[in-house]
């Protein structure tokens, strides 16, 4: 299959002016706002659009389910998600470093279906070229009267990977540490409306168990749609060519296209766009020009939310179903190569310690079994452990999950056991060094840039010489999120 261009241009555009006259930007607004609601949903619904941020749900459903969530006293919010931070992936960054406009469109859009009058950008402090490009296009909209009575606002959050998970995201707009809540946004958004600061417990998810604003305005708080960038940039051509049109690319569960990130043992790194249904074979060779010459893809390791992928799997389509199918996921379509010159088990130790590293400590096990198993598979991966050791990393898998609050735990559940499932885990095998699996903080056709300084982050998210003994949610419970985390 060829490379395409819905969403990720294949030069970056300019300014505003650009977009409206060689994007058609502006007409999906138009028309949002001519239709209303009701049928922007069922547009949205008909094309079959899934989101981009890795769980792949119906987005007309998680529209819908917001605005029949809606308050009688507040008005809703949206929230975009560019906090990317899965390892392996740099489509987000790519997608606003190009066009910024279609996100924010499709924001808008997406306001006007919930019933909101406010647009947040949530971006991760670091992201200083997005924060400058976004900016830039938040005061363009503004000055040329798109955003109407729609506020648009960006908002830099910090460096962790939980702050990607749009419960913690929506916290961390509230000011407070990204700690993921038990209460979905559909029922609870950001802005408080009870009378005291003491009434609100969100640490231990006190809206999980309340109505929304709706019922009364002594309620907890207005839902919020918060939804990924990608997502959001092919809104704008859905409404304003139809859901038809979107459906003539990809499959008919998985219509439309993806951006893939390719790192790895490859040829050349890259960020491109292909439609869905397109194999991961074919995305190899496509983006990262196939395997390093004279070598043989081993496994792929599908950033940290989903199992590795063995070399017999590579005919599998990127489709949300067939990647389901395979025993795995699409999750953000962030893909590492791994060769003959590496080893599986070394992926799955930095996996698990970049997971168990970055847990915020709300669940015990989330935590202490994921530290444990991350030195269980470092000792497997350096060639000393024995069968033991392998029996008590089954064992730590069945717990690491147990009452957790967000998919952290069930991840590292499912790494560890699709490895000793799919690949020939034993002791005594050749060792390696445990690969560091981090984010990304830059990419180029000759370079990959990871965030090596994780390599020294602690389980209470500083940097200091020793680790304290406590999970961040123990040091910063009180802490406040517009004051910078420590380290």
């Amino acid at each position: 299959m060829p490379l395409v261009h819905r969403v990720l241009p294949p030069e970056p555009v300019a300014s505003l002016d650009a977009y409206v006259e060689h994007f058609g930007g502006g007409r999906g607004l138009n028309a949002a706002r001519e239709i209303g609601s009701e049928r922007i949903i069922a547009l949205l619904d008909k094309s079959g659009l899934r989101g981009r941020g890795g769980a792949g749900f119906p987005t007309g459903t998680k529209w819908r389910t917001v605005w029949d969530n809606r308050s009688a006293v507040l008005p809703s919010t949206v929230v975009v998600n560019g906090a990317e931070g899965e390892p392996g992936t740099l489509k987000d960054r790519t997608i606003l470093r190009s066009n910024p406009y279609h996100v924010l469109e499709g924001a808008l859009i997406a306001a006007i279906a919930v019933g909101a009058d406010h647009v947040i950008v949530g971006l991760k402090r670091s992201f200083e070229k997005e924060a400058v490009r976004v900016q830039a296009a938040i005061d363009e909209l503004m000055a040329a009267g798109w955003s109407e009575d729609i506020k648009l606002e960006l908002f830099l959050g910090p460096d962790e990977y939980l702050y990607g998970e749009e419960t913690a995201l929506l916290e961390t707009l509230d000011g407070r540490p990204p700690f993921p809540r038990i209460a979905p946004p559909f029922r609870r958004g950001f802005d408080e409306v009870v009378e005291h600061d003491d009434d609100v417990a969100t640490g231990s998810g006190l809206a999980a168990h309340v109505e929304t604003a709706g019922a009364s305005d002594t309620q907890v708080a207005p839902p919020a749609l918060v939804d990924n960038v990608e997502t959001l940039a092919n809104v704008p051509a859905i409404l304003d060519r139809g859901p038809e049109w979107f459906r003539t690319a990809g499959t008919d569960k998985s219509p439309g296209t993806i951006v893939c990130t390719i790192t790895g043992q490859v040829e050349h790194p890259g960020v491109t766009e292909v439609e869905m249904g397109t194999t991961l074979r074919e995305a190899i060779e496509l983006i990262g020009g196939g395997p390093v010459a004279g070598h043989t893809i081993v496994a792929l390791v599908p950033g940290v939310s989903n199992a590795f992928i063995p070399a017999a799997l590579l005919d599998t389509p990127m489709t949300y179903e067939d990647m389901a199918g395979a025993g795995s996921g699409l999750g953000s379509a962030g893909f590492i190569v791994l060769d003959d010159t590496t080893d599986p088990v070394a992926a799955a130790a930095g996996v698990i310690r970049f997971l168990a590293v970055e847990s915020c400590g709300q669940c015990t096990p989330c935590k202490q079994d994921g530290l444990a198993l991350a030195d269980l598979l470092r000792r497997l991966s350096l060639g000393e452990a024995d069968a033991r050791v392998i029996e008590e990393i089954r064992s730590r898998a069945d717990t690491v999950a147990d009452g957790a609050r967000c998919s952290i735990g069930t991840q590292q559940q499912v790494v560890v056991n699709g490895l000793l499932e799919r690949f020939a885990v034993r002791p005594g095998a050749t060792p390696h060094e445990p690969m560091l699996i981090a984010e990304l903080k830059e990419l180029s056709e000759t370079e990959v840039v990871i965030d090596t300084r994780h390599a020294d982050k602690q389980p209470d998210w500083t940097y200091d010489d020793d680790w304290s003994g406590q999970s961040p949610v123990d040091r910063l419970t009180d802490h406040r999120s517009d004051e910078p985390l420590e380290g």
